[in-house]
């Protein structure tokens, strides 16, 4: 009888045991000043009614080697985080939780404001990614009334607002 060895086709990406393919290494990754973008829009109903850029303080994506976990969670941890410093919005947005999707990733944590944390989703769009640096675009979009009503936040008082669009673009490296 004669052994024949065939090969091995990769697993399809997302599949248990398989790295997140558009992170980059292991490691810590920081935005150098002047590589990133800030923007927070007052919307009501589809139009925007106020826009402002923000100032960001910090900003960090922490990807975690490999360890075996169960069969829901992914093989590389990441936590994304983004300090405001700015007189409109003094912050910290911090996601944990990504979910891959058609081109783009569904990343879940929390926006902290004076000690309140508010659930957000950010969609993020990676533009580019090397073994050392990621560039993506990431867009949440905020029910107005409950983050006031949950953190005391006001952006404006004369203008109508229904909902916020925080829109976050960054450089890791």
């Amino acid at each position: 009888m004669t052994t024949v060895t065939l090969p091995v086709d990769p697993p399809p990406p997302g599949a248990p045991g398989t790295a997140a393919p558009w992170l980059p290494l292991p490691g810590r990754y920081t935005v150098a000043p002047g590589r990133s973008l800030v923007e927070l829009t007052g919307l009501c109903g589809p139009l925007p009614v106020r826009r402002r850029r923000l100032t960001l303080a910090a900003a960090s994506l922490t990807v975690s080697a490999a360890e075996e976990h169960t069969e829901e969670q992914t093989e590389k941890h990441l936590t994304l985080r983004f300090e405001f410093d700015d007189p409109h919005l003094k912050g910290v947005l911090t996601l944990h939780h990504a979910h891959e999707s058609a081109g783009t990733v569904q990343l879940t944590g929390d926006l902290g404001i004076d000690g309140t944390d508010f659930p957000v989703l950010l969609r993020l769009r990676v533009v580019e990614r090397a073994d050392d640096r990621l560039l993506g675009v990431g867009v949440a979009r905020l029910p107005y009334r409950l983050l006031r009503r949950a953190t005391g936040f006001r952006f404006g008082r004369l203008r109508p607002t229904t909902r916020l669009r925080l829109l976050v673009a960054g450089e890791f490296a």
